[in-house]
Formats: C-alpha cells, sequence, structure tokens
C-alpha cells in the first residue's frame, strides 16, 4: 500500500503496449521482470495493516506531498462511470478512491468499498461521515479480494488503488474484480511501478529504498516510545511496515507484464499511462460483450 515518493507529470502519447493496446506515458517503459507480487502471505498483509491503520493518512500525505489524492482522480476518470452507476473499490484502505468514485456517480448511484482490513475500514467509515452531501456516501465492508462475496456482473465497475501489489495470488484477484463487472464495464488499477530511465531512477532508489524505510523507522521509534509511555507493549510494525513496501513494489510486474496478466484475467482494450514520472501506473480494461 502507498508511501509513495511524490511527484507528478502529465502523460504524452506513446507507442500501443505489446499487446497491441493503446499506451499514455510520461517515460518511455520498458519491461519489467515478472516475480512474487510480495513478500508476505495475505494474513501478514492483514494484520499489518490492521496495526498501522492510524498512520496510513498522514504517512501517505507526508511521502507523497498530498499528490495521492490527484493519482487517485485519475483513476476514477479511467473507471468512465456515470451518475446512477455502481462501483467496487476493492482493497479500499482508508477509502479515499471509493470517496473520489463517490463524487462520479452521484446522483443515484453506489459505491461500496471492500477490504480485509478492519482497522482500515474503521477509519474509512469515520472518513466518509464527512464527505461533500453533493456526492455519494460510499458503504464499507470487509471482503476478501480473492473471493469477492458479489455476483457475477453486478457492478459497472471496479477500482483497486495501491492494493494490486498485496494480491497474494494476482491472476485470481484480477480475475475476481472482471468477475463482478458487468460486459462493457472497466476494471481500474492504480499502482506503483519502478522507474527505469536517470535522474529520477537514481532519485527513486534514494528515496524509496533508503529514506522511505529510514521515516517509518522513525515514525515506528515515537510509536514505541508513546506504547512504552503507555505501558502497552512495544512492536515494530511500523518499521517493517515501510520496509516492506520498497520490496514489494520490486517484486511486483511492471506496466508491460501487469497489462498481460489482466489480459489472460479475460479483460480486452487494456490501456496504461505512467505519471509522476514513471513512478505512477494506472491501468484500465474492458470485460469483454459476449460476441464482440
Amino acid at each position: 500500500m502507498p508511501a509513495e515518493p511524490a511527484g507528478s507529470g502529465a502523460p504524452s502519447t506513446a507507442p500501443s503496449s505489446a499487446n497491441g493496446s493503446p499506451v499514455s506515458s510520461d517515460l518511455a517503459h520498458e519491461p519489467s521482470p515478472v516475480s512474487s507480487p510480495g513478500l508476505l502471505e495475505a494474513g501478514q498483509v492483514r494484520a499489518m495493516f490492521d496495526r498501522i491503520a492510524w498512520v496510513y493518512d498522514p504517512l501517505n500525505t507526508a511521502m507523497t506531498a498530498g499528490l495521492h489524492h490527484r493519482w487517485r482522480a485519475r483513476a476514477a476518470d479511467l473507471a468512465r462511470i456515470d451518475p446512477g452507476n455502481r462501483v467496487l473499490d476493492v482493497a479500499t484502505g482508508t477509502g479515499d478512491l471509493a470517496i473520489e468514485l463517490g463524487r462520479r456517480v452521484a446522483p443515484g448511484g453506489e459505491v461500496l468499498g471492500s477490504d480485509f482490513s478492519e482497522a482500515m475500514l474503521s477509519l474509512a467509515r469515520a472518513k466518509a461521515e464527512s464527505v461533500d452531501p453533493r456526492g455519494v456516501k460510499p458503504r464499507f465492508e470487509w471482503a476478501d479480494a480473492l473471493e469477492l462475496p458479489y455476483a457475477d456482473d453486478s457492478f459497472d465497475a471496479a477500482t483497486v488503488g495501491f492494493g494490486v501489489r498485496n494480491f497474494s495470488d494476482l491472476h485470481r484477484g484480477l480475475t475476481e474484480m472482471a468477475r463482478v463487472v458487468r460486459p462493457g464495464g472497466r476494471v481500474v488499477i492504480l499502482e506503483m511501478t519502478t522507474p527505469t530511465r536517470p535522474p529520477l531512477s537514481f532519485f527513486y532508489r534514494l528515496w524509496f529504498d533508503r529514506l522511505v524505510p529510514q521515516i517509518g523507522r522513525l515514525t515506528g521509534a515515537v510509536a514505541a516510545l508513546v506504547s512504552r509511555m503507555r505501558g502497552s507493549e512495544e512492536n515494530g510494525t511500523i518499521a517493517d511496515a515501510y520496509a516492506y513496501l520498497p520490496d514489494s513494489v520490486r517484486r511486483f510486474p511492471g506496466p508491460e507484464e501487469l497489462a498481460a496478466e489482466m489480459e489472460r484475467a479475460g479483460l480486452r482494450d487494456i490501456y496504461y499511462l505512467l505519471t509522476a514520472g514513471g513512478i505512477i501506473a494506472i491501468h484500465a480494461g474492458t470485460v469483454p460483450v459476449e460476441g464482440s
């Protein structure tokens, strides 16, 4: 989940992807090796986010200078949803993307945010209480992204923001998202990726491999001090989480490989763009209409 490095960039048109789908980016993109999407099992990921939920939003905002909201808005654009639509946000976390989607489906629409961390969902529900009344207030509930408890074709779109690399089974998670979206609807993935061209690649390694874990250790030390003062048990969960983050990004498929995984999950017309200098990738694919 994101503790993303700050940056932004307006994507420009680039050649088609390997499968012939249109691709837009602000950097030429090269394939990255496909490997395991993370270092932790599902239960470990859930426990980690339950423990760090209280620092998740402030650390994300600090590490991205607030730009993660802009990236989520761009992902919502690519969902191509309208007032009255029904949308699912998978691995919703503290609900920022779901709230953004709620602005797009009003009036008369519905947004459901699902996650398997109850601590994150509690924060999402509290945050939703203060949403703009002109938007739809999302509903949040527990669900496993690999076994979504929703009927086939029951949403107009499904999104996931900074959560797909935490799926313990990437293919299964993508297939589930495609299953619950109606034919012609969109599946959108917002995720971090590793830039390959200098000088940004050098800055990225410095920031993400060195500074992000240091920030996590510092925050963890402060949290441990507060815990000791309160007589609580010390734990290294925060530091561990922000050491896990760079590793999980490095191990996740690059943009071309993720587009291919989406195609294997049954999606078509797959498109992606890179922004923030190539640090952020947003993919979109369409659930095919029978006979098309």
